[in-house]
């Protein structure tokens, strides 16, 4: 890496440390998009500080979220209203999941964290017949379609931190607090292990370093 290519990437790096913006967030009104206008159940695994659970609310009669961590899941329920219809726990997905059926599972940014196979087997199980799976996801960049993903991400990256924030620094939102690691997975294995376990599932290269997967159970 040249000098000059170091201070760009040290100057955009401070950008957004100032200029944060949750790109997981800007996916939840797609979530929502996936499903049905009215569910009786949906749980959120890996809900953070909640905010799609608390959307979610506005579809399921009830909604429960769990997160690995305990202090997140406590920020979670300070953040939610009294009479909101959900439900927190503080639990290690896949191994300890609230008991289903549920007609809806959302999982975003998390999936990467925990055995991917064993994840989806378990969500698969979880969800009841005629139910909908949504992941967001991040994968390994390692194809050219990936790169170039990723080069038209820089600039859009920008223009939305502007625009979300209106030019000005702001402090980093609860929701971008919770740990996080770099994936292991390329996307077209990814692929390869989710259709596997989900038959049909479509999967959809995104901007902002994400992917997506929907899958509904027969």
């Amino acid at each position: 890496m040249t000098s000059l290519s170091r201070r760009v990437l040290h100057a955009l790096e401070r950008f957004h440390a100032d200029r944060p913006w949750d790109h997981n967030a800007h996916f939840h009104r797609w979530i929502l998009r996936q499903l049905p206008r009215r569910v009786g159940s949906a749980l959120d695994v890996g809900c953070g500080s909640g905010d799609l659970a608390r959307l979610l609310a506005g579809r399921a009669e009830r909604v429960h979220g769990v997160d690995a961590d305990p202090a997140i899941i406590a920020r979670a329920r300070e953040l939610t209203p009294t009479g909101v219809p959900v439900t927190y726990t503080a639990a290690d997905a896949p191994a300890v999941l609230p008991d289903g059926p549920y007609d809806v599972i959302t999982c975003v940014a998390v999936v990467h964290h925990l055995p991917f196979t064993r994840a989806l087997e378990a969500f698969r199980d979880h969800l009841a017949p005629g139910g909908t799976l949504v992941i967001v996801g991040v994968s390994r960049e390692r194809t050219p379609v990936d790169r170039l993903l990723s080069v038209v991400s820089v600039p859009l990256n920008i223009v939305m931190a502007l625009l979300k924030n209106r030019g000005r620094p702001v402090p980093r939102p609860v929701s971008m607090t919770a740990r996080t690691r770099p994936p292991d997975m390329t996307f077209p294995e990814i692929v390869r292990a989710a259709r596997t376990v989900l038959p049909g599932a479509r999967l959809r290269r995104r901007l902002f370093w994400r992917y997506t997967l929907v899958w509904h159970r027969r």
